[in-house]
C-alpha cells in the first residue's frame, strides 16, 4: 500500500497548508493538466478575511501546447470536507464532488464561465520521500512514473485515454511555505523499457542552510543526489540547470526549460495571512539529462514537453 498521500493535517489545525497535486502531460502532446487540493488552516477556517483564504481549495490549471495557460481555482467551506484520519490508511480526501486518494482523483469547477472536470487513475512503480523535517514539513512523491487514464474535460472539449498522459503526483505539507524554492520533475518514455524521471528541490532553510537533492529512477534502480551544483543562469530566463553525483557513481547534468508562452504564475497566500508571493509554474517545459556511470556509455535523455519547472517566492 502507497502510505506517502497519507493527511498530516487534522480538521483542528490551526496554522499549515497540505497539498496533493499531480501534474499529467497528455501522451498526445497536446498540453499538460496540474490539479491542486489544498488545505489551509483548517482549525482557523483557512484565512479570515482573504478572499483566496478559504480552508478547502481546489485548483486545475490547463497548460495548452497552443496558447496561454488558463486556471480555474474555487475555495469552499470546511464543513464539506471529509478527510482521513492522521496518518492512517487508506488515505481520502473529499469535499463535495472533488475528491483525492491513493491512486485516483476526481473534480468539477465552474470559474468566470469556464468549466472543468476530470475522473483520473495512476499507477506507477516509484515512491519515495524527498525532504521530511518533523512538524515544520515535508516533501512526498508517492507517484514518482506516474501513468495516468481517465478523462478531463474543458469547456466542452473532452480529453480521454488509458493512458492519457504521464507524471507525478505529489504530496507536500508544512507551516509556512518556504521563503523560496526551485522544484522540477521531467518523465522520460523508454521504448525499450521503464520510463526514466528525475526529481530535483532546492529551498531555504532555517540559520541560511540551503536544502538540496535530486532522486533519480532509472533501469528500476533509485540514484540519491545531495551535492547538486547550480550553472550559472541568466535570471531573467525560466531555466534551471545543475549537476550532481550519488554515492554509486551515476553522475548527471540536467537541464530544465520553462521559458516560453506555457510559463504561468500564480499568487500564494501565506499561511500566517500576511500577504501572498509569486510562485511560477510551467507544466510544458523541456528538459535534457546526460547520465555517466563507471563502465557503460553515456546516456542523453530529452524531453520537449515531459517537464515541469517550477519557482517561488523570492529566488537567491
Amino acid at each position: 500500500m502507497n502510505t506517502l498521500n497519507q493527511a498530516f493535517s487534522t480538521r483542528s489545525t490551526r496554522q499549515r497548508y497540505e497539498v496533493w497535486f499531480l501534474r499529467m502531460g497528455l501522451a498526445d502532446g497536446s498540453g499538460a493538466w496540474w490539479f491542486r487540493y489544498l488545505l489551509m488552516n483548517p482549525g482557523r477556517g483557512g484565512c479570515a478575511g482573504h478572499p483566496s483564504g478559504m480552508p478547502v481549495q481546489l485548483w486545475a490549471t490547463w497548460f495548452p501546447s497552443q496558447g496561454k495557460p488558463q486556471s480555474l481555482i474555487q475555495g469552499l467551506p470546511l464543513d464539506s470536507l471529509q478527510l482521513s484520519a492522521k496518518g492512517r490508511s487508506p488515505f481520502g480526501f473529499q469535499f463535495g464532488e472533488n475528491a483525492i486518494d491513493e491512486n485516483s482523483c476526481r473534480g468539477s469547477l465552474q470559474v468566470g464561465g469556464h468549466a472543468v472536470s476530470w475522473e483520473l487513475r495512476y499507477r506507477s512503480t516509484y515512491q519515495f520521500t524527498m525532504s521530511t523535517k518533523g512538524w515544520i514539513g515535508f516533501t512526498r512523491t508517492p507517484h514518482s512514473d506516474a501513468v495516468f487514464s481517465g478523462k478531463v474535460s474543458l469547456d466542452g472539449k473532452t480529453f480521454e485515454g488509458d493512458p492519457l498522459g504521464f507524471g507525478v503526483q505529489g504530496h507536500n505539507c508544512g507551516y509556512r511555505h518556504r521563503k523560496f524554492w526551485t522544484w522540477a520533475h521531467a518523465y522520460f518514455p523508454r521504448p525499450a523499457g521503464p520510463a526514466t524521471t528525475l526529481e530535483a528541490l532546492v529551498y531555504e532553510l532555517p540559520f541560511g542552510f540551503i536544502f538540496r537533492k535530486a532522486v533519480l529512477w532509472h533501469g528500476g534502480v533509485p540514484y540519491v543526489c545531495r551535492n547538486l551544483s547550480d550553472a550559472a543562469e541568466d535570471p531573467q530566463k525560466f531555466r534551471w540547470s545543475f549537476q550532481c553525483s550519488s554515492k554509486d557513481g551515476m553522475r548527471l547534468h540536467a537541464t530544465f526549460d520553462g521559458s516560453g508562452q506555457a510559463l504561468h504564475t500564480l499568487r500564494y497566500l501565506k499561511t500566517n495571512g500576511s500577504g501572498s508571493f509569486p510562485v511560477a509554474n510551467n507544466s510544458l517545459a523541456s528538459a535534457r539529462l546526460r547520465l555517466e556511470a563507471r563502465g557503460v556509455p553515456e546516456e542523453i535523455l530529452e524531453t520537449n514537453f515531459g517537464a515541469v519547472l517550477e519557482k517561488g517566492g523570492a529566488q537567491p
